[in-house]
């Protein structure tokens, strides 16, 4: 298997929803640490490897390593586990789904499980499933055996049970996590292509993997004071619009078109300068992109532009289909233009343009 695409399957197939993220903070580690000049892991347990002196204008790369999940909230006598959504799942795609619960012991199986049509009111088969009323089945006999033999306990961690695979003509990718692993894919592809080269004589690029994205940008905040940033560049998966029931009001996104620049999203606008820097190194290298602007959505560019007294920021994203579900759709030619992308930016951006993109007189 292609390296590229090895990688992007590990990052989607590894488990790590919001305040979980052991084994994608592990897998970064090791990924980043060859590469870098120092790595620390903040209290929060975002990772942040430099690249470059200290004493250099500082740029912040960063994407974050949680996925969508739900928490055991608590066990029913029966056996059964009720849960916690982890991030902004919508109800109806949490119905009649595998899922993965991650306890001490290791992972157990489940399912959501749903009454049949045969037993339910005409009135009722058109309603959604509230998730309060939802469930996971793990085939426990009671609450004792739940804990004795399963070893799950409240707040452990659940995560979607979906496997990597290819459509089409292999230029489309489905795996769950994209929103961000596809991020982190990019990160570690920029590095790897800039480490061994002269990129960061007189700057330094902060490679910040954060936590807890889905629930608020927490590891964003911590992360970005740590790094106190002059520059901050956030790496995301993008809402491709593509596919029937979505539209150009909601989104502008596609599949194949190149990596997607945020022009506005509920969270943040970006710095102008910064932006007309992006569009300006896009077309000199002759990279395709696509813009977004946005009603909703949340990133973590929005708590690195607001840390301390305020940095350029941007949102730069690979388009991808069906977000915050259990499977997701992205193109490889899309990812591969914005590793071209982000490693042109890098490369361009000196300390002059820097000091340019943060001036606002």
């Amino acid at each position: 298997m292609d390296n590229r695409i090895n990688l992007l399957k590990t990052l989607s197939e590894i488990n790590g929803p919001s305040g979980y993220e052991e084994e994608v903070r592990n897998f970064m580690r090791e990924a980043l640490d060859p590469l870098v000049d120092q790595i620390d892991v903040d209290q929060m347990g975002s990772i942040i490897g430099r690249l470059g002196a200290e004493d250099n204008p500082r740029i912040m790369l960063s994407a974050h390593m949680d996925e969508l999940g739900l928490m055991v909230r608590y066990i029913t006598e029966e056996g059964y586990l009720k849960i916690h959504p982890l991030g902004g799942w919508l109800d109806q795609a949490i119905v009649n789904q595998r899922w993965i619960i991650l306890t001490n012991k290791g992972t157990v199986p489940g399912i959501t499980g749903i009454k049949t049509i045969h037993v339910m009111k005409a009135e009722d088969r058109k309603k959604v499933f509230d998730r309060d009323s939802l469930f996971i089945d793990i085939g426990a006999k009671n609450r004792e055996d739940v804990i004795k033999n399963y070893g799950i306990r409240p707040g452990d961690a659940i995560v979607p049970d979906s496997k990597f695979g290819l459509l089409g003509d292999g230029d489309l990718l489905l795996g769950k996590a994209w929103d961000d692993r596809v991020g982190l894919a990019v990160m570690i592809e920029v590095l790897r292509r800039i480490a061994k080269s002269e990129v960061t004589i007189d700057k330094t690029i902060y490679f910040v993997a954060t936590v807890q994205e889905e629930i608020g940008l927490r590891g964003a905040k911590t992360s970005s004071y740590a790094v106190s940033p002059d520059i901050a560049i956030n790496l995301e998966a993008g809402v491709a619009a593509d596919f029937p029931g979505m539209n150009n009001d909601e989104s502008q996104e596609r599949l194949g078109l190149g990596p997607t620049v945020f022009l506005h999203d509920s969270s943040m606008i970006p710095n102008i300068k910064l932006r007309k820097f992006v569009m300006e190194v896009a077309e000199n290298e002759k990279i395709p992109i696509q813009f977004n602007v946005l009603n909703g959505y949340g990133q973590d560019g929005a708590e690195a532009q607001r840390s301390r007294s305020g940095t350029p920021a941007i949102n730069i994203a690979v388009p991808t289909r069906y977000l915050h579900s259990h499977n997701g759709v992205i193109s490889m030619s899309d990812f591969d233009q914005t590793v071209q992308l982000i490693t042109a930016l890098m490369q361009k951006m000196n300390s002059d343009e820097i000091k340019n993109i943060r001036q606002f007189v």
